[in-house]
């Protein structure tokens, strides 16, 4: 049952260290729990996902075009776009929807940036002749002049443009890798923190690809609370530019990963927006979906039980 799961998770990931950003970097167990969602395992007292989603508000699968039904992208298929492909599992929220060549987002015009991004992965997604020397940072004009970054914004404030839906996952196409271009896929990002041990985490991403019949990634900011002297919590953050983008405390992703027998697999990560050691093994940056869930005020876990009755969670064990 979900409302167990949660409080597994709670045990097993504070919420007051999840705040802290430095706790993310060394405070945290090594190691990886497994947390099954099998919902025809009886013994462990676990529903069937019918009974989850009457407990669980669940955000509706958008409709899109009645040929495609959100079926996963197979190589050469025609009539199917992967930004369609990218929806199978459904979005986190359903506000300032955008599609591009073969990804989807959520725009948040308060922050200027995404809210999230949601790409599926595969070997030929990642195979191809673009090159990102041919693209260029760029407005994205279907963002209204209020909420619109702009290069200027980013310009001399010490932050990289960091990619949300990365330019490597969309070799196969030029279009599609330009598309990731747009600063409306971009946030502030520290460059030790995007050069280094974000960058891991996206080759990781790829790599997954070797081992999993479909990998859906989505990736956005966080803006988390933190404890002050006087004890009390607050939300604070930078924002850079004449149009005020704000600087996110820390980013996270959410793999969905399919295998060959239908089973779900989900990892969830989260890395402080500072400088990280690149040394440091990526599993010390997956904590319990819900703790995404939580801080971010999206859903993901009920839109994927709609999909499978078999899901797995890989988070981090006890330190």
């Amino acid at each position: 049952m979900y409302v167990n799961y949660c409080n597994k998770m709670q045990r097993l990931f504070s919420y007051k260290s999840f705040v802290s950003g430095a706790s993310l970097v060394v405070g945290v167990g090594v190691g990886a729990a497994l947390v099954g969602f099998n919902t025809n395992d009886e013994s462990r007292g676990l529903k069937s996902h019918r009974g989850l989603l009457e407990r669980v508000p669940v955000i509706p699968i958008p409709s899109v075009d009645a040929a495609s039904n959100l079926i996963p992208y197979q190589p050469s298929q025609a009539g199917v776009s992967k930004s369609t492909a990218a929806m199978k599992y459904g979005f986190p929220s359903l506000a300032n929807i955008k599609t591009r060549e073969s990804y989807v987002t959520s725009y948040d015009p308060r922050n200027r940036t995404a809210a999230w991004v949601i790409e599926q992965l595969n070997p030929e997604t990642l195979t191809g002749s673009s090159d990102r020397k041919n693209c260029d940072f760029k407005a994205d004009d279907s963002v209204h002049m209020y909420h619109r970054a702009t290069n200027a914004d980013y310009k001399g404030t010490g932050f990289d443009r960091g990619h949300l839906a990365a330019a490597a996952n969309h070799k196969w196409s030029q279009k599609a890798m330009d598309d990731t271009f747009y600063l409306s896929n971009v946030s502030p990002q520290d460059p030790h923190m995007n050069r280094n041990a974000w960058n891991n985490l996206e080759q990781y991403c790829r790599s997954l690809t070797k081992h999993y019949l479909n990998v859906f990634v989505c990736t956005g900011p966080l803006y988390l609370p933190r404890q002050e002297q006087d004890g009390k919590l607050y939300v604070k953050y930078q924002v850079v530019g004449k149009n005020h983008v704000a600087v996110p405390t820390h980013f996270f992703k959410v793999l969905i990963l399919e295998k060959q027998r239908g089973e779900v697999e989900l990892r969830s990560y989260v890395m402080p927006n500072m400088p990280v050691d690149e040394k440091i093994p990526l599993e010390r940056f997956l904590v319990p979906i819900e703790s995404i869930e939580r801080a971010s005020g999206l859903l993901f876990v009920p839109n994927i039980m709609k999909k499978t009755s078999a899901l797995q969670a890989i988070t981090m064990g006890p330190s």
